[in-house]
């Protein structure tokens, strides 16, 4: 793997941006994750929250769930990290005097500017069919190391049912989106099939659901409790 890819493998997407965290940002620029946000803060001026913002508890939550993240990667993760965007990094190597920060610079940018290339001239057919590959090739990880944890004889269950705080909204012909915030939801709509989506709009705000197609909701009526909260109005595409 070259290292652009070993870049692009650390931007994630935070609040419809693409960004990477300041620890590894920290590793790239050969300095502590310490020192970094040390720098930041005594140049605060330079960092609107369009080039640099802290993630939330509920962002970190998503972010792990999204990626199937591995042990080793939240290792060490004990504070709600920040992000820089591609716009923050440009303005990192200005107040990081290190020998390689002009040069981690360029490889970041050049890293970010692929990756949005590739999103614009990629058709959305091709996209989809990506991001289904990779979503699962990470359940199989995800389920192999979950194994390989808890060892032959323990079992992982799922919920029997969706919890009370779900909700079930109609979204299209051929569709519904279940909310959740919940860890066992999400467990049990992974293996029901449902699709993670983070671009959906409801009650005007940018929020994410999960998709689940109605050709087979027969499945997913099995694990809805009866009370569960619907709304057929407030859901717009």
């Amino acid at each position: 793997m070259d290292d652009l890819q070993l870049i692009q493998n650390k931007i994630y997407e935070i609040r419809g941006q693409r960004v990477m965290l300041d620890r590894d940002l920290a590793e790239m620029y050969g300095v502590t994750t310490s020192a970094l946000n040390q720098a930041v803060k005594r140049n605060a001026q330079r960092f609107p929250e369009e080039f640099m913002f802290q993630m939330t508890d509920v962002e970190v939550e998503n972010w792990k769930s999204q990626i199937v993240i591995s042990n080793s990667i939240t290792r060490g993760l004990r504070h709600k990290p920040y992000v820089f965007t591609e716009q923050g990094v440009v303005m990192l190597s200005s107040v990081l005097r290190t020998p390689i920060a002009i040069q981690v610079c360029i490889s970041v940018v050049k890293a970010f500017v692929a990756m949005r290339t590739y999103l614009t001239t990629t058709s959305p057919e091709t996209l989809a069919a990506r991001l289904e590959s990779i979503d699962r090739r990470l359940l199989e990880l995800e389920q192999t190391r979950i194994a390989g944890e808890l060892g032959p004889v323990r079992e992982h269950p799922l919920p029997e049912r969706l919890s009370d705080e779900a909700i079930l909204v109609d979204y299209s012909e051929r569709a519904v989106v279940v909310f959740t915030d919940n860890r066992l939801d999400r467990r049990l709509l992974k293996w029901l099939g449902a699709r993670y989506n983070g671009w959906l709009i409801w009650n005007g705000e940018r929020v994410a659901g999960w998709v689940y197609p109605k050709s087979c909701i027969a499945k997913l009526d099995k694990y809805l409790p009866a009370d569960i909260s619907r709304d057929k109005s407030k859901f717009n595409k």
